[in-house]
C-alpha cells in the first residue's frame, strides 16, 4: 500500500505539472494541487517506514493512510473542480494526519 501510494504521489505530481497545468492555472489552484502532492508524498514515506517496523504500528499507519486519502484527496478534487466546499472536508484529513503523529509519539514512550 505504501509503495502504491508513493507511485500515485509521483504520478499525480507529474500529472498536475503537465497534464493539468492549463486547468490548474485557469482555476488558480496550482498551489492547492502542489500542497496535496507534498502532504501525500511526505506521509507516504512514513507509511513505508512504519510498514518496515515490526510489530506494525497499525493505529498511526491507519491515521496517516486515511489522512492522505481525505486531506490530499479533497485538495486534489478541489484543485480540479474548483468546488470550494470540499475545503470544509480537508481539515478532517489534517486531523487524521496530526493524530497519526501524536499516536506515534505516544507509542514511542
Amino acid at each position: 500500500m505504501a509503495a502504491v501510494s508513493g507511485a500515485m504521489a509521483v504520478t499525480l505530481g507529474a500529472f498536475g505539472a503537465h497534464g493539468l497545468k492549463e486547468l490548474l492555472a485557469q482555476n488558480g489552484t496550482a498551489a492547492i494541487w502542489d500542497k496535496a502532492v507534498f502532504y501525500h508524498f511526505i506521509h507516504t514515506v512514513i507509511l513505508f517506514v512504519l510498514a518496515q517496523r515490526q510489530p506494525l504500528k497499525a493505529g498511526p499507519w491507519r491515521c496517516f493512510f486515511s489522512g492522505i486519502v481525505i486531506f490530499s484527496g479533497t485538495l486534489y478534487l478541489l484543485a480540479v473542480t474548483n468546488l470550494h466546499w470540499l475545503g470544509a472536508i480537508t481539515p478532517v484529513g489534517g486531523v487524521s494526519l496530526i493524530a497519526g503523529w501524536i499516536w506515534l509519539a505516544l507509542e514511542s514512550w
